[in-house]
This record gives structure tokens, C-alpha cells and sequence, in this order.
């Protein structure tokens, strides 16, 4: 048995998405390890005072449906006034204990892929600062952040999977940086292989960035960082751009990348792609 616990601020002004992006960001960390989603609870901060109810009713029913889409069960939840609307699920799943996967067992000669895109911080921000319009945002990138990473793993599941970590606050290198740190190598990743959500890049080019950049950076410059590319402003901040709902990354033998490509493809994960690599050379972090 595995048991999580994760909520988010609302990344989006509509209810209901809001509630099917944060049930998807806290099952996702079932998924990561591996397991399967059993049963949920959920967990809300709401202001009853300021904003109507019929807004919670509408972020539960995302949540529901999100969950049911998982094939969990909702068992009920707490709930607490708060200043702030805040919502997310204490999620049990199930895992076979010889088949845990962490974010510790890469090995020498594995190949990494992301089964989704990046920068769906700045693209938040910039919602709310009106730099990207809301209609924009809930056609090109809010599906994506809605879409469950169980078919993702379950394609990976089928493969040698050394290690696994899904991609949120902490940003693409960030959590590369727990990659490397687990199995004491160094991870090189070929930037110009990163998908990025469409706006993103151009939304930081127009001065929109998250509260998360700068400690995000902080946290990876105390680290071996070796950057051997040349990169703007903006792309250069794509490195630390804090996720929600994040894809997953998926360390497996170089050998397996393409057949698990293709089996993710064909299962619908198709922003899925090879971004580096792990080699066995002191822990650290290559940006090439």
C-alpha cells in the first residue's frame, strides 16, 4: 500500500478544470511509483464566507470525474475554511513490493523520457496577467495537464523501468537533479529535445516568469551544473519552470527508448520523447 497527499493553489480560474488538473497532479504520484489508485480523499481549503459554493461543487465534480477516470474510489474528504481556495486528494494505491519504482535506480547506459511538455507555470502566470488569453490556455494546454500519467506508465511498466519521477515544482531540472543524486551518476540532457507547451517560451520573452525560477535555480546551481550550451533568457528559465501536473520521467535501458516510444505513442502519449541520457561519470547535471 502506498499513500499520498498533494493540493494546489488554482492554476486556472475555471472550477472545474481546476478540479481535474489537481486530481490528476495528486494521482500522478501513485502513478510514478508504479502503483495503481485505489481510493481518494479530499482535501479543500475554501473561503465559504467570500466566494459562492456552487464553485467547490463544481471543483469536486472535477475531481470526481478525474478519479473515476483513474478507476479509484472518492471516500470522502476534509474539509477547512481557509483565505484561499485549495484543493487536491490523499490518494492509497496499491503496488507489488518487488516492484516499486523510484526515483534512485537509474543506471549507466539508460535513456530518459518526458511524457509531457514544459512550462505550464509561466503559462499560468501569464493567464493571470492577461499576457496569454484564457481561450488560448484551455485549448493548447489544459488537456494535457488534465490527462492521467497511467497509460504512460503502464506502457513503461511493460519495459525494464530503472527509475521513474513525475515533473512539478521543482522543474525539469530539478528533478533531474534527484535523478542524478539517486543513483550517484551524471545525467546529460540535450535541451534542443525538450518539448515545450506552445506560448511558453514567448510568454518569458515578454517578461512573464513564476515565484518558483529563482528558487529552482538556486537549489540546482549548488550542485554540479555543467551547462555546455548557449542559451537565452528564456529558454535558459524553461529549465526551472515549476510544473503542475507534470509528465513523467522514465529511465530504462537505451536499448528499450524506441519500442517504448512507439508503444507510448500508440497509446496516445504523444508529446512523449527522448531527452537525455545517464553516464557513468560523477553525479552532476550536463546541459548539451
Amino acid at each position: 500500500m502506498i499513500n499520498t497527499v498533494d493540493f494546489i493553489t488554482p492554476p486556472v480560474d475555471d472550477p472545474y478544470w481546476f478540479g481535474l488538473i489537481s486530481a490528476a497532479n495528486s494521482i500522478s504520484d501513485i502513478y510514478s511509483m508504479g502503483g495503481k489508485p485505489i481510493t481518494a480523499l479530499n482535501v479543500v481549503m475554501f473561503p465559504s464566507k467570500q466566494l459562492d459554493m456552487g464553485l467547490l461543487r463544481d471543483i469536486l465534480r472535477g475531481g470526481h470525474d478525474k478519479t473515476v477516470e483513474a478507476g479509484a474510489c472518492l471516500v470522502g474528504g476534509h474539509t477547512v475554511d481557509d483565505e484561499e481556495p485549495k484543493y487536491g486528494l490523499c490518494v492509497n494505491g496499491i503496488v507489488h513490493p518487488d516492484r516499486i519504482i523510484t526515483n534512485a535506480g537509474s543506471l549507466p547506459g539508460d535513456t530518459l523520457i518526458l511524457t509531457k511538455p514544459l512550462g505550464s507555470g509561466v503559462l499560468f502566470n501569464a493567464a493571470r496577467s492577461g499576457k496569454l488569453p484564457y481561450v488560448d490556455l484551455e485549448r493548447d494546454i489544459l488537456p494535457s495537464l488534465a490527462a492521467l500519467n497511467g497509460p504512460a506508465m503502464d506502457a513503461a511498466l511493460q519495459f525494464d523501468l530503472h527509475a521513474c519521477t513525475d515533473v512539478t515544482g521543482f522543474g525539469i531540472l530539478g528533478h533531474l537533479l534527484e535523478v542524478a543524486h539517486g543513483c550517484n551518476k551524471k545525467v546529460v540532457i540535450n535541451f534542443r529535445n525538450l518539448p515545450f507547451y506552445p506560448y511558453a517560451l514567448d510568454m518569458y520573452r515578454k517578461g512573464e516568469s513564476t515565484g518558483s525560477n529563482i528558487a529552482n535555480r538556486e537549489m540546482v546551481s549548488k550542485h554540479n551544473l555543467e551547462m555546455r550550451i548557449t542559451l537565452d533568457t528564456a529558454k535558459e528559465e524553461m529549465l526551472y519552470d515549476p510544473q503542475t501536473s507534470g509528465g513523467l520521467m522514465l529511465s530504462l535501458p537505451g536499448s528499450e527508448a524506441d519500442d517504448l516510444l512507439r508503444v507510448l505513442h500508440d497509446t496516445g502519449v504523444t508529446s512523449a520523447v527522448k531527452i537525455g541520457e545517464v553516464v557513468d561519470e560523477p553525479v552532476g547535471i550536463v546541459v548539451e
